[in-house]
C-alpha cells in the first residue's frame, strides 16, 4: 500500500528557470502552484495569481477607529463626565488631544496589521507537508523549487513528473500526505 501523495516539488538551478517553469504549468492548466525561493523572484507572484491582500484598508480603518475613539473618550472626559471651568478656557479643545489620538491610531492599527498578516497568511501554521521534506532543506538558501499539490484537476504523478524534467527541474521529489486523502 503506497502512503497518500500530497503533491510533487521539483528543484529549480535559478529563479529564472522556476518562473518559465511556473508560467509553463499554469499555460497548460495546472492552477495549485506554490514556489519557494530564498528571495522573492519577481513576477511570480502574478503567475501563481496572487492578488493584493485588503490588508492596507484593514490597517487604515483600525486606525481612525482608534483615532475616533481617542478623540470621543477626551471629549466626553473633558465636557461631560468631569467637566471642569477654569478661567473661561473650553471643556474641550482638539490641539491637546493630538498626541493620544495619534497614539491610538498608531496602537490600533499596528494590531490590526499584525492580526491581519497572521489571517492573511493563515498562520501559526505547525506542520506542513512541504518542510517534511528531507531533501527541500536547502529551499531557504539556494534552492528554487516549484510545488503541484496532488489536488489539482490537472494532476497526474506521472505526467507532471515528466512535464517538470522537461521544463528542467534539477530533480523532482514526492511530497507525502499525513495520512488522509
Amino acid at each position: 500500500m503506497t502512503e497518500p501523495l500530497w503533491g510533487i516539488a521539483a528543484v529549480f538551478e535559478t529563479p529564472q528557470q522556476l518562473l518559465e517553469a511556473a508560467r509553463e504549468l499554469r499555460r497548460r492548466g495546472v492552477e495549485r502552484l506554490d514556489a519557494l525561493s530564498p528571495f522573492p523572484v519577481h513576477g511570480m507572484d502574478r503567475v501563481l495569481g496572487y492578488r493584493v491582500p485588503p490588508l492596507g484598508w484593514v490597517v487604515l480603518v483600525a486606525a481612525v477607529v482608534g483615532a475616533s475613539l481617542a478623540l470621543a473618550l477626551q471629549w466626553w472626559t473633558g465636557a461631560i463626565d468631569y467637566p471642569l471651568h477654569v478661567g473661561g478656557k473650553p471643556l474641550f479643545a482638539w490641539e491637546f488631544s493630538v498626541p493620544v489620538t495619534f497614539e491610538l491610531a498608531v496602537l490600533l492599527g499596528a494590531f490590526a496589521a499584525f492580526g491581519g498578516m497572521l489571517w492573511v497568511n493563515r498562520l501559526p501554521q505547525y506542520e506542513h507537508p512541504v518542510l517534511c521534506v528531507d531533501g527541500l532543506a536547502r529551499v531557504s538558501t539556494d534552492e528554487f523549487v516549484l510545488v503541484v499539490e496532488a489536488s489539482d484537476s490537472q494532476f497526474d504523478e506521472n505526467r507532471m513528473t515528466r512535464w517538470l524534467q522537461e521544463l528542467g527541474a534539477v530533480r523532482v521529489e514526492r511530497i507525502p500526505g499525513r495520512g488522509e486523502s
